[in-house]
């Protein structure tokens, strides 16, 4: 029952909070896997983590004692100090960029009622104190639907706070922790404390716009593709001038073509900057428009040739970036000869003789002008 003395408060906590130390870490557990399984649900989210904690049961009462003991005392409300610790189990969400934090949040909601929202965005724009420290906290409990699920009948007994934060608030958020004695900082080292908090600021801001303008870059780069090709359209093509071939062939442009003939593979940004780059070292200057053109010209051929490959390997791989290196290679074997590995050379060109073509080492021309 509540009262107004505060030892008794403080044992019957401490003694609720030993006793269910357990159960709390196991629901925890069981909101994190919930909270990351939705988020992956929505498939357009960068998210770099999702954690989970039980709060310290002293860090608790500090807390207690810091925002409501003495209002309630003050008052003569009788209290019990549980239904104050709404962060009791609290959920953390990182995710990349800021202008994501609303879209977790709505994600969220199709599994969670909202008891109450704290936008530490704005707070921290009214105050000196927080230096910068930002994010989107909610106190939640399931909604209707996942409570009444017999594999959530415990979880329905315990509200969270979810944190969704970016990287950068995140790290931010671990270094104002840190900052001992903030109501006694002189201006001048508070001002320098505000000034590296706007880096961090900036920081966010900008990896945001480098994101967008990325995106812009790849709606931008021209579509040189044409209808996909059929496993007979491999004859050769007349080379194109010099001044009809583009600018150089880079991850953009690769990309745009790539997707065109691989419309279900997902391409890993830092897998395609590599392999550009052995591109440009097979072949330096290359074109966009003739990378294009080796495809479209070889890729009927090594498609026969993959499905071959596979019928006689069944546990090997044969991804689009190996059909890749066979176009190429096809399309010019003295350019692109370190593209495949002597003995990928060896078992594509005996296969090129099975089927009545000549291998590469005979006919070297397919691609007449490859740079």
């Amino acid at each position: 029952m509540p009262s107004l003395d505060f030892e008794q408060e403080e044992t019957r906590f401490l003694s609720f909070h030993e006793q269910h130390r357990t159960t709390m870490q196991v629901t925890c557990d069981a909101y994190v896997a919930l909270v990351d399984a939705q988020l992956s649900r929505d498939g357009t989210l960068d998210i770099s983590k999702v954690e989970g904690r039980v709060k310290d049961r002293d860090e608790c009462i500090r807390k207690f004692s810091r925002k409501y003991r003495a209002g309630l005392e003050e008052n003569g409300t009788p209290y019990e100090i549980r239904p104050f610790i709404s962060d009791l189990i609290g959920i953390r969400v990182v995710c990349l960029y800021e202008d994501e934090l609303e879209k977790v949040a709505q994600a969220i909601q199709q599994v969670f009622d909202v008891i109450d929202v704290t936008d530490k965005v704005r707070d921290v724009e009214g105050t000196e104190a927080s230096f910068g420290y930002k994010g989107l906290h909610l106190d939640l409990r399931l909604n209707a639907a996942q409570a009444a699920l017999p594999e959530h009948s415990v979880l329905a007994a315990w509200p969270i706070e979810l944190q969704i934060r970016t990287i950068v608030q995140d790290s931010w958020s671990v270094l104002d922790h840190k900052i001992k004695y903030k109501k006694a900082i002189p201006g001048p080292l508070k001002r320098r404390i505000n000034v590296l908090a706007a880096l961090f600021e900036l920081a966010d801001r900008e990896f945001r716009q480098i994101r967008d303008e990325t995106e812009a870059e790849m709606l931008k780069t021209p579509d040189e593709t044409e209808e996909p090709t059929t496993d007979t359209d491999t004859d050769p093509q007349p080379a194109q001038p010099e001044s009809a071939q583009g600018s150089g062939l880079n991850a953009f442009s690769f990309l745009k073509i790539a997707n065109h003939f691989f419309k279900d593979f997902a391409f890993e940004p830092h897998k395609v900057d590599s392999f550009v780059d052995d591109i440009h070292a097979w072949s330096p200057g290359i074109t966009r428009a003739r990378f294009n053109t080796l495809m479209r010209q070889t890729i009927g051929i090594v498609k026969r040739y993959k499905q071959y490959f596979e019928e006689q390997n069944p546990a090997a791989q044969f991804n689009p970036y190996t059909v890749i290196r066979h176009c190429l290679y096809l399309g010019n074997q003295e350019l692109f000869g370190h593209a495949l590995r002597k003995v990928s050379r060896t078992s594509f060109e005996a296969w090129l003789h099975t089927q009545g073509s000549a291998p590469p080492s005979t006919s070297k021309n397919i691609d007449k002008k490859a740079t």
